[in-house]
């Protein structure tokens, strides 16, 4: 990320912040195309917040692949599967089956559907109105946030390397989508979150659920990223499942799970090429 970059970003977070107790921590690693920002304030939105961010400089993309790694059945840690792959870094991905594993909205990679959306008598079906977006790679290592195609047509495009219908899309063309009137909106939660910037793509975790995080609800998320700099926005799967990993630090959010680290279905992974 040019160091420009970083400075405007890092500035506009402390800017941000500017009220009650902040701790901003920014580093880079040894390629010089991710950062790693961390920010823990008891202001923001009135209330304690812990927040991580991954950011992935589009000027490197000739360095690093996005891909999505993936588990049919069994659950495995974020970090599990992001060491698996040695990967640089990771996030939990979409909503999957907590019972029998797999994911609960359509899922293809390299032009093969693992998975479509679930019909709404199953225990983990998500509605349409939490999936109403998709993260798309194309094969020449371009990553898309837009609305997910009902049709699902991408099983007849042969463009993509990667598709996850998730959602609900928070931000498109910088432009704040209209959310469902539900708990899963408008209560606080943890958060995993990717949107995409003029410069970069930004991978997010907020923690919640805890006395030194309290969470946000979507309206908030959409808020915070538009702040940051996000044209193109999509929530992924939170609550317990909310995780980010990197190589050199290891897990670096604190999931709100007693038992920490939940087991997951799929992983966004960063790897280099």
């Amino acid at each position: 990320m040019q160091l420009t970059s970083l400075i405007t970003l890092t500035f506009l977070l402390l800017g941000f912040y500017s009220y009650g107790q902040t701790t901003e921590q920014a580093w880079l690693t040894d390629n010089d195309f991710l950062t790693h920002i961390q920010i823990e304030t008891d202001s923001l939105y009135d209330s304690p917040q812990r927040i991580n961010l991954l950011i992935v400089a589009k000027e490197y993309l000739h360095k690093y692949s996005i891909e999505f790694a993936y588990q049919t059945s069994e659950l495995l840690r974020t970090s599990q599967i992001a060491e698996n792959r040695n990967a640089r870094a990771a996030i939990n991905g979409g909503f999957f089956n907590m019972d029998s594993g797999g994911s609960v909205s359509y899922f293809e990679i390299n032009d093969s559907v693992i998975s479509r959306s679930r019909t709404p008598g199953l225990k983990w079906a998500v509605p349409d109105s939490l999936t109403n977006g998709s993260i798309i790679l194309y094969k020449n290592n371009i990553l898309e946030i837009d609305s997910a195609n009902l049709h699902h047509s991408y099983e007849d495009s042969k463009m993509e390397a990667f598709v996850m219908v998730s959602g609900p899309l928070l931000i498109k063309d910088a432009i704040l989508q209209d959310l469902p009137d539900m708990k899963f909106t408008n209560n606080r939660h943890p958060r995993t979150c990717v949107g995409i910037t003029e410069e970069s793509i930004i991978c997010a975790t907020i923690d919640g659920r805890s006395e030194t995080a309290a969470g946000m609800n979507l309206y908030e998320v959409q808020q915070f990223l538009l702040e940051i700099g996000c044209q193109d926005a999509i929530n992924l799967d939170g609550g317990g499942s909310t995780s980010m990993w990197l190589k050199d630090k290891g897990l670096v959010n604190i999931p709100s799970d007693k038992t920490g680290e939940r087991p997951v279905a799929n992983a966004l992974l960063i790897l280099e090429k």
